[in-house]
């Protein structure tokens, strides 16, 4: 392999460190800008190159030492003033808890900047600084964990396929960080991934198989289910859900429904769909993939009508209960894509929360058509939401982003947005 010494000049939306050699982009992970570094080439193309981290000649100053031993991490050289790579495959799950805090909101407010300019066209995007999550660490309520062949937990290593096994994890909620060590599984017959979710001071365990269920040696009380394709779901022990409280109002959350992985973050997240919606309570309000209905239970009070269109069904059963209280809100169980064009509604307002692919076609030409006067776009990915804001454009003006550091220590980024008609 070819080894290389760069100067780290930027990161990429990825997080990885991007420097240049003969006229190539050369992207390392785990390097930060301003770095002098030694890579070593893993990978060849026409016009970029991937490297892997060997040596810091000199550090940034807004580097700091990741708190999880399972991330990357660099050991002096003997007799050497530079570092060299640690033994072992580092877990790919964090891509920047090598970057200091600060650092790393002011990497995702730049990051929303660069997708929106390039992507969607605008020439100075309205970008808030990021909002900071409360909890840097051990704020995730919802993990998906890789199953090694012995059954053992783990995350992929970045760039790979390879699964590295874990003993801790600092993204995770404290009730999440109790329940780890006590999981062990004795057998795992088609299946090669376990999801732990946690609210309050409750955990569910979601496997996702076609196969007969798994044995599972907990020394913990928490429920456990077996998720199948469509969303049904098989109870091997306790409930099929849990209950989460935001606000002061519990959501009852089905084991594979959609739910913010930050509670905290998600409170404030409510509090910005609503400041963009502005109601007076005379409105008619779409909430598209709206889930188990966390942003039409605060809609509800302040609008004279809530129409929510979500796709899977057992969200839509959450949904239900979870807004059971309201007269005025309705719920469509349907695709956005085939919902849109043939609603007989012209709502004064939207608001949507579509998956990280964005919004289908059908969809974003529905939303221009739909004469709403305030739009509200809840993305988690910058590329796709710049997309979609490009498609709105004609129709809509952009008037602020809200970048939400949901997912501290990686690089991915949600977003609150508002649109006003022209």
């Amino acid at each position: 392999m070819t080894t290389i010494d760069l100067t780290i000049t930027a990161l990429s939306h990825a997080g990885e460190g991007i420097g240049r050699h003969q006229g190539r982009a050369i992207f390392v992970p785990f390097a930060l800008p301003g770095e002098s570094v030694r890579v070593e080439i893993t990978e060849e193309k026409k016009n970029f190159a991937r490297a892997q981290l060997l040596e810091i000649v000199k550090a940034s100053p807004e580097r700091v030492t990741a708190r999880c031993p399972h991330h990357f991490r660099l050991t002096p050289l003997a007799g050497a003033s530079g570092t060299a790579q640690a033994a072992g495959m580092a877990c790919g799950g964090c891509h920047l808890q090598q970057l200091a805090y600060p650092a790393q909101l002011k990497f995702k407010q730049q990051t929303v900047i660069e997708q929106l300019q390039r992507v969607g066209g605008f020439a100075d995007p309205p970008v808030r600084p990021a909002l900071p999550a409360p909890e840097p660490f051990n704020y995730r309520n919802y993990v998906q964990f890789s199953l090694t062949p012995e059954g053992r937990l783990g995350f992929r290593a970045a760039a790979s396929h390879h699964i590295v096994p874990v003993r801790e994890c600092h993204l995770l909620s404290p009730v999440l960080v109790e329940l780890l060590p006590q999981v062990v599984i004795e057998s795992v017959p088609g299946i090669d991934r376990l999801t732990l979710r946690a609210a309050a001071d409750e955990a569910l365990m979601v496997f996702e198989s076609e196969d007969d269920a798994p044995q599972v040696d907990l020394e913990a009380p928490v429920s456990a289910v077996l998720l199948r394709s469509g969303g049904s779901a098989l109870t091997l022990a306790g409930a099929d859900y849990l209950v989460e409280t935001v606000r002061g109002r519990t959501f009852k959350i089905s084991a594979g429904s959609f739910f913010q992985v930050n509670t905290a973050l998600a409170e404030q997240m409510v509090g910005l769909v609503l400041e963009g919606l502005a109601l007076t309570g005379a409105q008619t309000v779409l909430d598209l993939y709206c889930g188990v209905g966390l942003f039409s239970a605060f809609i509800a009070p302040q609008a004279k009508r809530v129409i929510g269109v979500e796709a899977f069904e057992p969200a839509v059963e959450d949904a239900a209960v979870n807004l059971d209280e309201f007269d005025n809100v309705e719920i469509y169980a349907a695709p956005a894509e085939e919902v849109m064009p043939a609603l007989d509604v012209k709502p004064e307002a939207v608001v949507l929360d579509p998956p990280r692919s964005g919004c289908a076609p059908a969809v974003v030409e529905a939303l221009s058509a739909s004469g709403a006067g305030r739009i509200v776009y809840v993305s988690c990915d910058p590329a796709t939401f710049a997309r979609d804001a490009r498609r709105l454009a004609d129709s809509y003006s952009l008037e602020w982003v809200q970048p939400v550091d949901m997912f501290a220590q990686t690089y991915h980024i949600e977003c609150v947005s508002l649109f006003r008609r022209r």
